[in-house]
């Protein structure tokens, strides 16, 4: 279950923040293959004078308007499936959200289930993959 903090530009619209949203999780679901019940992603806005960036980093010319996509998820995709994965956030943020590409900066921390503890209190690993019962 990947866990998604998405900061945007604080003037982004709201239906331009659901896009993007959407965007990155049928990127998620694409591309590796997760489940599509598992959407949990918190979009932090951003002021403009709080985000320092370089706009030239690396050769890639950003705008001021930088999407920064932060994906905490377990341990086990290849470099491949991550290379995808982030192809196809750009691809979704550019054609669903109109982001430009240049313009989406994205990385990932991965950990275990034994990191997690996605509800009642309960110790993920104990829980892997199982539905719950709440109503």
């Amino acid at each position: 279950m990947p866990f998604i903090r998405t900061a945007v530009p604080e003037d982004t619209p709201p239906a331009q923040c659901q896009a993007i949203v959407r965007g990155i999780h049928d990127a998620l679901v694409g591309s590796i293959g997760m489940p599509e019940d598992e959407l949990f992603n918190l979009v932090n806005p951003y002021r403009a004078d709080h985000f320092f960036f370089d706009r030239r980093f690396n050769g890639v010319a950003r705008s001021d308007r930088v999407i920064v996509v932060e994906i905490t998820m377990r341990r086990g995709r290849s470099d491949a499936m991550k290379r995808t994965l982030y192809g196809q956030i750009a691809h979704n943020l550019e054609h669903q959200a109109g982001i430009a590409p240049a313009d989406v900066f994205i990385f990932t921390h991965e950990n275990d289930y034994s990191d997690w503890s996605v509800g009642n209190g309960q110790f993920a690993m104990t829980l892997v993959q199982q539905r719950g019962t709440d109503t």
